[in-house]
């Protein structure tokens, strides 16, 4: 095949293959579990991200670098709701990979990248096929959004990056969420989590104290709010001497916002109550008695 379409995908190859040597400059090797090695991402020159239900152990753990040389590393912290974890590597020195300045888009061409042996970095090509979230996970969590892609998450993949075909990081691969599922933590999530992880060791997550359940709100109501709500959730039992009782939160309530943030189900309010909002007072807006009302609540630390 010869002419302009050749010379296009010639182009395109040639894209693709210097995207996975950058990326894979910031792909590492994570020895963690008793089963063959996964795979983890250059946070910052000593730190390495990868995916939580690989390290299986707190200590002898080795990480093997691009160069094909094998450092020890320490456990910072961990998340299993999200199926993240980092690691301190010794020495440092290390490149940290770049995060993509822009959200996944679907359909957008990706590769994912792992690291899973000493033979060098692998990678599987795909198209980014859905986004979504929040959704709970089989570890327990809630993870606030997600990338689904169609690459082949070969064995060992689950910590690498999804890149662009710039080498830019999209995200983390792991099977550890979705009971096998290769699923994607997006790379703004996964940084921010990495951040909780490296000041706290753990990822602090708040509660109200209250039982809920979505209710739809009125086109009445939501004249009144100022804006287009469908959905809100009636507090149906606030525990005594919680944030939310001390706040002044009563069984009728109507929660419509949090923080200034919309919440109409369950799953959105555990999401807004995640990181530096834990230990704050911030505003929440009711409906009660079908009239908008507002408070400040302190978001307590759930345990």
């Amino acid at each position: 095949m010869t002419g302009p379409g050749a010379q296009t995908l010639a182009a395109l190859s040639e894209a693709m293959a210097d995207a996975v040597e950058l990326g894979g400059a910031a792909t590492v090797l994570v020895d963690a579990r008793r089963r063959f090695p996964a795979s983890g991402i250059v946070y910052a020159s000593d730190l390495i991200l990868t995916a939580d239900h690989v390290v299986q152990r707190d200590d002898d753990i080795r990480v093997g670098l691009p160069d094909g040389s094998r450092v020890a590393a320490q456990l910072v912290g961990r998340d299993p709701g999200s199926d993240l974890a980092l690691l301190r590597v010794e020495g440092g020195g290390l490149s940290p990979a770049q995060a993509a300045d822009h959200a996944a888009r679907i359909g957008q061409l990706v590769l994912a990248l792992g690291r899973p042996s000493d033979e060098g970095v692998q990678a599987s090509l795909g198209v980014i096929s859905a986004r979504g979230g929040p959704v709970r996970t089989g570890r327990g969590g809630l993870l606030e959004s997600y990338i689904r892609t169609d690459a082949i998450p070969y064995p060992g993949f689950s910590g690498g990056p999804l890149i662009n075909v710039a080498g830019q990081v999209l995200g983390l691969n792991t099977s550890g969420l979705a009971r096998g599922a290769a699923l994607t933590v997006p790379a703004q999530l996964a940084w921010q989590i990495a951040g909780a992880l490296q000041q706290h060791g753990r990822v602090r997550r708040g509660y109200l104290g209250v039982r809920s359940q979505p209710v739809a709100i009125s086109f009445a109501q939501q004249q009144a709010l100022g804006r287009e709500q469908r959905t809100g959730l009636l507090l149906v039992g606030v525990e005594d001497d919680s944030p939310a009782g001390r706040a002044g939160l009563l069984v009728g309530d109507i929660l419509v916002a949090i923080d200034g943030q919309p919440v109409g189900d369950p799953d959105e309010l555990l999401s807004r109550l995640v990181g530096a909002v834990v230990g704050q007072s911030v505003p929440v807006q009711l409906l009660r008695g079908g009239q908008p009302a507002s408070l400040t609540i302190t978001i307590g630390e759930r345990t």
